[in-house]
């Protein structure tokens, strides 16, 4: 009986660019997968077929030939039988598409275990630390290569040997069925080596748990949670595997009189009831540790915010600062003497309402109007 021709087998034009060819492919391998069809020959054949015919399709070089001679190009050895499959091509790149980044992003690299772990470190800082600058000490306790056997994890004068279950390849295949499944080798994990005198000091892993004192430079203008990356600088990977890396995470902590927002900064700042009135100047702190001059006009009112330029908070890589903001919080007195309570009725008499506080007189004139509204 003839082959059916490959592309008519996935359903695809003979110009399907190679994402179409997958496509297709996963469609048709999720469709007819003997797991859903249990029992079922003709799904079990038909799986076989779509199997090589993308076998061919997804490769360049064959595709090409095939192109040319169609089935002949693989008569007589050229290309795989429709039985010989499995997961090193074909159903295997879905398998790791799909599942790839659930199980490790993917099948491992041979000859070789995997790189060491990442670590993290919280460091706080206060938020003129944040502004200026930091440069810090660290010590972080960490898996670091063993100086006795410099990593390997083998004795001094000794050398780890080809793993004789994997022959070196750090993998191994098994049957099921009509598949054929490829895992880490037991014997070495995955390093294609074993080690006949493991070191004594590291247990044969090739790193030992150490203290790790490392200097952290933290730039103006960092953010509450900004993450810090070292490479290099996590656990060391076992046996002479990379290491992972260090994350160190910012905390700005809460300051007791700014609060940040950006690369500005806000400050309330109470005012006596006779500045506001009258008008003067006060004083007010800086982030930068220094103090600044603010001119209180006459008849502020509480909530009113005076801009300081270039007064806020450095600017992430930049010579730039960010302004500041100063809130007005007009401050009622307590604890007056009978003098100043005196004082105060005197000008409560004297004061026209409507001139002297012209924000409540217009209030209550808004609120007799809704009154007559609702009356109407």
């Amino acid at each position: 009986m003839a082959k059916q021709d490959f592309y008519e087998v996935l359903g695809v034009s003979r110009s399907a660019s190679p994402d179409e060819l997958k496509r297709a492919y996963r469609k048709l391998a999720m469709q007819f997968h003997p797991d859903r069809n249990a029992g079922d020959k003709s799904a079990e054949q038909k799986f076989k077929d779509i199997n090589e015919a993308y076998d061919v399709l997804k490769d360049d070089q064959k595709r090409a030939a095939y192109d040319r001679f169609g089935h002949a190009a693989f008569e007589q050895g050229g290309g795989r039988g429709p039985g010989d499959f499995g997961f090193t091509g074909g159903f295997a790149d879905i398998f790791d598409e799909m599942f790839g980044e659930f199980m490790g992003g993917g099948r491992r690299g041979q000859n070789g275990p995997s790189r060491g772990s990442d670590l993290r470190y919280n460091l706080e800082i206060s938020l003129e630390e944040c502004f200026r600058g930091k440069q810090t000490t660290i010590r972080v306790p960490n898996l670091v290569a063993c100086d006795q056997c410099h990593g390997t994890g083998a004795e001094a004068g000794s050398k780890p040997i080809t793993c004789p279950t994997c022959h070196g390849r750090g993998r191994i295949r098994a049957q099921q069925g009509f598949f054929t499944i490829e895992r880490t080798c037991t014997a070495c994990q995955g390093a294609g080596r074993i080690i006949e005198k493991p070191c004594r000091a590291c247990a044969g892993q090739g790193r030992v748990r150490k203290e790790k004192t490392l200097s952290v430079n933290i730039p103006p203008g960092v953010e509450d949670g900004t993450r810090i990356r070292l490479a290099g600088e996590g656990e060391a990977g076992v046996r002479g595997a990379p290491p992972g890396d260090l994350f160190i995470f910012v905390t700005v902590t809460p300051h007791r009189i700014f609060q940040r927002d950006g690369a500005n900064i806000h400050c309330r700042v109470p005012i006596p009831i006779t500045t506001a009135a009258l008008g003067g100047a006060i004083e007010v702190p800086t982030v930068d540790g220094s103090r600044t001059k603010v001119n209180v006009p006459a008849g502020t009112q509480s909530g009113h915010q005076f801009r300081l330029r270039g007064k806020g908070m450095s600017v992430l890589r930049s010579s730039l600062r960010g302004d500041m903001f100063v809130e007005a919080v007009v401050e009622t007195p307590v604890n007056l003497t009978k003098r100043q309570q005196e004082l105060l009725r005197e000008f409560e008499k004297e004061g026209d309402r409507g001139r002297t506080h012209p924000e409540s007189e217009g209030f209550f004139a808004r609120v007799k109007e809704f009154f007559e509204d609702l009356r109407e």
